[in-house]
């Protein structure tokens, strides 16, 4: 969060929040601070999805895929390639100014440049060679211990998750 924008105290900051279950067991609430004013576009389009204003979002939608020591995957409101954003297929990477510094960190999946859409994940560790290929939008505030939780409990080498994590609700906290 070292990047500063010259009007990063004019701009509200969104903060997410993901409610997760594996299985259908409650694993608890994640809350993720979003930066439009480093990469609006990006945010809005993670916010959105949380909301589900659009008419889709990421409520219902799974972590398909949990790395240990790495990172947990999800969003894939098509159930299916994950090809979908609000501005349509795929939209540009903004900039690369905030990096994959700490754990926590909320980035863009992608496959390749210029092809961010709806799945996202979240590191539990640093993971710098992803600088300058994935876009860093958000930082998990509230909930990383759960994270970290997941991503060793159920994670798997090849990545697999060993249990279905589900985001089973979602929105902005206002």
């Amino acid at each position: 969060w070292r990047v500063r924008t010259f009007c990063h105290e004019l701009i509200k900051r969104p903060r997410c929040y993901m409610d997760l279950t594996a299985n259908d067991l409650p694993l608890g609430r994640v809350v993720i601070d979003v930066r439009p004013d480093v990469v609006p576009k990006t945010a809005e389009n993670f916010r959105a999805l949380c909301t589900g204003e659009k008419g889709f979002g990421y409520q219902g939608t799974r972590f398909h895929r949990i790395l240990p020591g790495f990172m947990m995957q999800g969003g894939d409101v098509t159930h299916g390639d994950g090809f979908r954003s609000i501005y349509g297929e795929h939209f540009f990477d903004e900039n690369f100014l905030l990096e994959h510094e700490e754990a926590g960190v909320v980035s863009m999946a992608n496959s390749g440049p210029d092809t961010n859409s709806c799945q996202f994940f979240i590191t539990v560790d640093v993971a710098g060679w992803l600088d300058g290929t994935s876009v860093v939008f958000g930082k998990v505030t509230e909930g990383l211990p759960l994270i970290k939780g997941i991503v060793e409990e159920y994670g798997t080498s090849g990545g697999t998750p060993k249990m279905n994590v589900v985001v089973s609700n979602c929105g902005e906290l206002l």
